[in-house]
């Protein structure tokens, strides 16, 4: 069964920084491109970040491109996600996913809806003075 529990959400003031986690198990993680989405109160899902299964390649959302860093340990089946300079509408649920099919190139996956990539429960960021 495939399990993603993501950590690290909390309330910080605009500016400041967090550094998101995720525990991947249930599947070979080093086979699969991985995916932070995010959700803000009456808004749709939207990825925020793409990293390719070996690492090697990244994307990000136009919104967080420069201040966000996606990174991944294959060895520990963890996916992070580095948030610098964060600012309100950054404020939302986090939540990791996982390409529902192995070795796909990110240019391939950031086209899917996210709606459809198995996520995790989430951990909220908030950004509020």
């Amino acid at each position: 069964e495939v399990q993603l529990v993501e950590s690290g959400g909390d309330l910080v003031q605009p500016g400041g920084s967090l550094t998101l986690s995720c525990a991947a198990s249930g599947f070979i993680f080093s086979t699969y491109a991985m995916i932070w989405l995010r959700q803000a109160p009456g808004k749709d899902l939207e990825w925020v970040s793409v990293i390719s299964n070996g690492g090697s390649t990244t994307d990000y959302a136009d919104s967080v491109h420069g201040r966000f860093t996606i990174s991944r340990d294959n060895a520990k089946s963890q996916l992070y996600l580095q948030l610098n300079n964060l600012q309100t509408d950054d404020t939302a649920m986090y939540y990791c996913a996982k390409d529902p099919r192995p070795y796909r190139a990110i240019g391939d996956v950031v086209r899917d809806t996210p709606s459809t990539f198995p996520r995790g429960q989430g951990t909220q960021v908030t950004v509020s003075a």
